[in-house]
């Protein structure tokens, strides 16, 4: 059964609070944007962070930080450069936006990462989790925000189910702000987070010995397993073979041709032919309209007039080529 929101008691927020501090403390993650507060260096982590796992973020996060230490080093940087330290981190339309949202800093804050969710919002590819995520880890508000593992957590906990409609986002919402304990934001949501990632997970939530059973509106659980593994089998065949799997591609070809002794132009039906073996003369319309989104967020570009070839016009383009920006 789920539970009303606006009539939970204070008494019922501090025991959430305890309960998955304790956990915190003992089950928490060390991770290495958890041993700073600079501002740019959580921006870089949440901007990484999204929709990617952390144990493969960890690598790229430490290997763009030395490259890229200071907002100013990254709002100097070429476009070209910043997408080859992100290699093959994926989500290339971050990278523009985080690239963007540097120099934006620099212009107009000095260089000094904001410190207001408002200000935050205002930069390039910045929304509500992100500006919440780095006034909290950064500037140690007392900052409620929610993303999958948060919604996930406190649905399960009130609603008895992840919400689906925009009264249960309303009330997650909520929640999430009313949560937070006086003067311990950042552990708040730090063990919110990882209690979603590692303990109340999608797939195999932990709910035996659950410190939240107790209070749980989904306790008990049937198990998922069967029906998660198909979901996440679809998922995968969903992506292979769209656009943003063939964006990853194309870049990760670009960086190579980049680096190599023929300069870092590539022809448009040289690229579909390395980037998809079954690639046909009859696909360059699909691969131009690819090509031409990756320059539109500023990933990519496309020399010669690309006006003289459109998805309209059945012949070869042989005089276009692509290289990074």
């Amino acid at each position: 059964m789920s539970v009303d929101a606006p009539s939970l008691d204070p008494d019922w927020f501090s025991s959430v609070n305890d309960r998955v501090l304790t956990w915190f403390a003992k089950n928490g993650r060390d991770l290495p944007w958890r041993h700073t507060r600079d501002p740019y260096r959580v921006l870089v982590a949440e901007v990484m962070l999204q929709q990617i796992q952390v144990s493969r973020a960890v690598p790229f996060y430490l290997a763009f930080l030395e490259r890229f230490p200071t907002v100013q080093a990254l709002a100097e940087a070429p476009i070209a450069d910043v997408i080859r330290v992100w290699a093959d981190l994926g989500r290339y339309r971050r990278i523009a936006f985080l690239h963007r949202a540097a120099r934006e800093i620099v212009e107009r804050f000095d260089g000094v990462v904001p410190s207001t969710i408002e200000e935050l919002r205002s930069l390039p590819g910045v929304g509500p989790y992100t500006a919440g995520a780095v006034v909290c880890f950064a500037y140690e508000q007392d900052e409620g925000f929610v993303d999958t593992n948060v919604r996930r957590v406190i649905g399960r906990l009130v609603l008895g189910t992840e919400p689906t409609d925009s009264a249960g986002h309303r009330t997650v919402d909520e929640l999430a702000r009313r949560l937070v304990p006086l003067g311990r934001g950042w552990d708040w949501n730090q063990g919110l987070l990882d209690f979603g990632a590692l303990h109340c997970t999608a797939r195999r939530p932990k709910c035996d010995g659950c410190p939240l059973a107790s209070m749980c509106a989904a306790f008990p659980v049937e198990s998922t397993q069967e029906t998660s593994s198909t979901k996440g089998k679809a998922a995968a065949e969903r992506f292979e073979g769209s656009n943003r799997f063939y964006r990853g591609r194309i870049l990760a070809t670009l960086r190579e041709r980049s680096m190599g002794e023929n300069g870092d132009g590539i022809s448009l039906p040289e690229l579909g032919s390395t980037v998809k073996p079954e690639f046909e003369a009859t696909d360059l319309p699909w691969l131009y309209g690819v090509v031409s989104g990756l320059a539109k967020d500023g990933l990519a570009v496309i020399a010669e007039d690309a006006a003289v070839y459109d998805a309209g016009n059945t012949g070869e383009p042989d005089h276009l080529s692509v290289r990074l920006p």
